[in-house]
This record gives C-alpha cells, structure tokens and sequence, in this order.
C-alpha cells in the first residue's frame, strides 16, 4: 500500500467518515469481547501520554458500545496514605483481569516513570529502580498468559497548548485541569526526557511500546482501536438466532392507571 501524502496525514479527518470508521471498529470490538468471554482470555491495555493526549476520548471511544463487564476500565486516583505504604504497584496488580476480561488503565505503573519522577514525587533511587525492574514484571506477566498492550498517545506542543486553552475557558471541561497540569505543561522538556529515558529502559520485545500521534483526536482513535484489534488474536463467535417472544396478556390489567399518583418527573423538554 502506498503511504499516504503529507497533506493528507496532517488533514483532520471529517466528522461522517470518522463516525463511519469508528462504527465499524466498534462492531469488532463487540466480536473481540464475544471471544474474550469464550475463550476465558485475560488482556490488559495501558494508555500513558502527556496531559491533553487524549487518552479519555479514546478509551470512552472504545467501549462506549461493549460490556463494562468485560472492558473495565481502571482509573486510579492519588495513592491513600496507606497505599503509600504498599509495595510499589500493588494497587494494579489487584485490578489485573480474570478470565474474560479486559482491563484498560487510563494510566497505570508508568506514573513513576512520568508524573511522580518529574514532578518529584519519587526519589531518584526510587525512579532508577523503578525503570530496572518493571521489564522484568511485565515479562511475568506476559508468561502467566496475561496479553500486555502499551499505548503511549503523543501529543505536539502546540496542540497540548491549544487543549489546555480551551479547558480554561469551558466551564463543561475545566474540571479536567489541575495544578499538576499546568505544571505539566511548564515542564514540556521534562517530561520529554523522562518519556525518552521511559522508552528506552522499558521498550522490550515482550511488552512493546506503540506511539500515536494525536494532535488530530479522532484519527487517533481510529489508529489506536485498529491497532488494538490487530494485536488481539480473535474470532467472530456465532450467536444464536433471537426471536422476541410473544407478549403474554395472561393477568392483564391497566399498568399505567395503577401508576397514578405517583411522583414523575417534571417534564420540562
């Protein structure tokens, strides 16, 4: 297949072609949950990136039309203070997927490797430690039979610049930015170097990073979700035919009549 142009890579794709894309995507995504169930597979997929990625959009992108029962998505708040006690990454591994499930972290372990180290909520020792073991607990993981995927959304200055703008100004998105953001973006270059130096010690062949460029949302969404269906081995488990039974009129009386006067909503639309 030829590569696509310049300018068409850098066009934002349109509403209808990137709802009709996404629509087939989705519909994979209810045959991958069919066979996750049937066949008892556990996966997980992270999603780190920079503040203002996109990594909520695409993540609601991708289960708004699947089971919460088998896409759980996690996403972990501040450790308690008794979490800070734990052992480092002892609040995932309590979230890690039984059979039939797949659990995506909008945001996971690799705080130490971002947030927490440039924000210096971990010693360096503890950063350093951190970058040289995790390979090998992810290289467990995979050999208890868990399918790791890593999803690293990579945002532009510039469009990182744009997004916070606008939060700032939308009453409907400000209570998606908080101090640590701002911070966040004041640091660009930080976060730069500590998202090299995360690639480099963690990028291994059995628990791979894959980047996607997401200064245009939806054809990130797009990318991302295809990625994912790709990676997953899965089959179109066949259903059986539904037929909606009869109504029975057996005890049949006027329901809506024994419903009146009770309290209903003010129907003001």
């Amino acid at each position: 297949m030829a590569p696509k142009s310049q300018a068409s890579a850098n066009s934002k794709i349109k509403r209808k072609a990137y709802d009709k894309e996404l629509h087939a995507l989705q519909v994979e995504l209810c045959h991958l949950q069919d066979s996750v169930k049937e066949e008892g597979a556990r996966i997980i997929i992270l999603f780190e990136g920079r503040d203002a990625a996109g990594k909520g959009g695409t993540i609601k992108a991708m289960t708004e039309r699947v089971s919460p029962r088998v896409f759980r998505v996690v996403a972990l708040p501040a450790p308690s203070d008794r979490e800070k006690t734990q052992m480092f990454g002892q609040r995932y591994i309590e979230r890690f997927p039984a059979a039939g499930e797949i659990i995506i972290f909008d945001r996971s372990w690799y705080n130490r490797a971002g947030v927490e180290y440039v924000m210096g909520f971990c010693s360096e020792e503890e950063h350093r430690v951190f970058l040289q073991v995790i390979p090998q607990i992810e290289k467990y993981i995979v050999d208890a039979g868990i399918m790791l995927i890593k999803i690293w959304l990579e945002v532009g200055k510039d469009e990182q610049e744009r997004r916070f703008s606008a939060r700032i100004n939308d009453p409907l998105r400000q209570w998606k930015l908080s101090p640590t953001d701002l911070e966040s973006y004041r640091r660009w270059y930080d976060y730069s170097r500590a998202r090299d130096q995360m690639f480099e010690k963690t990028d291994s062949k059995h628990a791979p990073w894959y980047i996607v460029r997401s200064d245009d949302k939806r054809r990130a969404r797009l990318n991302c979700i295809a990625h994912i269906l790709r990676s997953i081995p899965y089959k179109k488990v066949q259903q059986p035919t539904v037929k909606l039974p009869k109504c029975s009129n057996k005890g049949q009386y006027d329901d809506q009549a024994s419903l009146k006067g009770r309290n209903f909503v003010l129907e003001k639309y």
